[in-house]
């Protein structure tokens, strides 16, 4: 019998089987779980989260002198309860790039712990249950609303160290952004979210030696690498909650267009617009993101390149939404403007891909640095225009990361 109690009522041996609350407001990755450690408790206290449901056939029933709030058959009553209470919480007004940016870095921080959990119990010969990411995507899915640089932007700072985990969460970003750009239903991009989400997840069955090794791979390393798509799948196997799509995406992610792909080199037509969708996203953030061997390419660059790839590796069509849902100059990217100075780019503008804020930090006439300013081209009146992308490596400037994304939109 599921039954919604009080967390006060919680006790070790109950059978958790919902939080009644945003997924940010409770301190596990998990929503389904037989509480064994007291502790769990203390945490549960400690958060926001006032009532949760239990699984009394699946667990500990609540005591008889203290009855449940409520009383449900079906699993699918209480997810018609949990979803109608996360409709009426939902926040999806646009806002600031500034103000987007404190709720994404936490998001992101949580992300970060519940993909680490993922793959550390997927290592452990644990089922991993794709049901319990449907949360965290729609958080993620919520933060691309209010406003899509942010947490896309913020998910590319990732260290050498947590790369793994973090790509999970960018691809998840991405695909959601590209998802959108291309005028799909809201149900299936949620569902491409949790694809994007889990695509990688055959790389918990590498051998950490070659998965974090700090310089490029041997050709039998990389021969092993290339069986994390269908080890990815063989765990989703044994996983509840995962549909075709994110199968499908698991398996075809590094699938191009000239059939020159892996696992199964597929040709164009032989390949989903999901799995399109899923190859373009995770070479964008692999490329841009710093990793043990090489430094991050700079976002515009790293668009330029793909553009390069696009008629043998992306779907032209794909690609070209995808760059539409960054903006062709995306956020952290450096330009030359028509007065000579450079500025990294901050926030996209709504009226035009080529009109992006830009915070101008340095002239390359004097060849110094110069006071720091924000200046949006698509401003009534302003002049400015970009001339260039220019490429971070020929100024070694130490601070890029920093110009963008501290007081970002102030």
């Amino acid at each position: 019998m599921l039954k919604k109690i009080s967390v006060k009522q919680l006790t070790v041996g109950m059978y958790l089987k919902e939080f009644c609350g945003s997924w940010m407001e409770h301190p596990f990755w998990r929503n389904s779980f037989v509480i064994s450690d007291p502790k769990d408790i203390e945490r549960i206290l400690a958060s926001s989260i006032q009532e949760v449901w239990i699984d009394s056939a699946q667990g500990l029933d609540v005591s008889p002198h203290e009855p449940a709030i409520s009383e449900a058959e079906t699993e699918a009553q209480v997810n018609a309860e949990l979803d109608a209470a996360a409709r009426a919480a939902r926040d999806v007004a646009p806002v600031s790039m500034q103000k987007e940016m404190v709720r994404a870095a936490k998001i992101c921080a949580q992300a970060k712990q519940a993909v680490t959990s993922m793959f550390k119990e997927a290592r452990m010969g644990k089922a991993v249950d794709a049901g319990n990411a449907r949360k965290l995507v729609e958080e993620i899915s919520d933060s691309v609303t209010r406003n899509p640089g942010a947490l896309i932007s913020l998910a590319r700072l990732k260290t050498a160290d947590d790369y793994t985990y973090m790509h999970s969460v960018a691809v998840c970003a991405l695909m959601i952004a590209l998802g959108r750009q291309l005028r799909l239903d809201e149900a299936l991009i949620r569902r491409l979210g949790i694809a994007g989400l889990l695509h990688d997840l055959g790389k918990a069955m590498m051998p950490l030696e070659v998965l974090n090794k700090p310089g490029k791979l041997t050709d039998e390393e990389f021969r092993i690498m290339k069986s994390h798509p269908e080890e990815g799948c063989k765990l989703l196997r044994e996983s509840q909650g995962v549909d075709e799509i994110t199968f499908d995406v698991v398996l075809h992610h590094h699938e191009k267009t000239d059939g020159s792909g892996y696992p199964k080199g597929l040709k164009d037509g032989e390949i989903s617009l999901y799995a399109k969708m899923g190859a373009v996203c995770d070479v964008y953030d692999a490329i841009t993101s710093n990793r043990p061997y090489k430094a991050g390419w700079d976002p515009a660059e790293s668009l330029r390149k793909m553009a390069e790839w696009a008629n043998g590796h992306f779907d032209p069509t794909v690609f070209q939404a995808f760059v539409k849902s960054l903006g062709i100059y995306p956020i952290g990217s450096l330009v030359r403007l028509g007065s000579g100075r450079l500025g990294i780019v901050v926030d996209q503008s709504p009226k035009s891909l080529l009109t992006p804020r830009i915070k101008v930090f340095f002239s390359t006439r004097s060849l110094a640095r110069i006071l720091p300013e924000l200046i949006d081209l698509s401003a009534p009146g302003c002049t400015e225009k970009i001339a260039s992308r220019e490429d971070p490596a020929n100024w070694n400037f130490p601070d890029l990361d920093e110009l963008w994304s501290a007081h970002i939109g102030a």
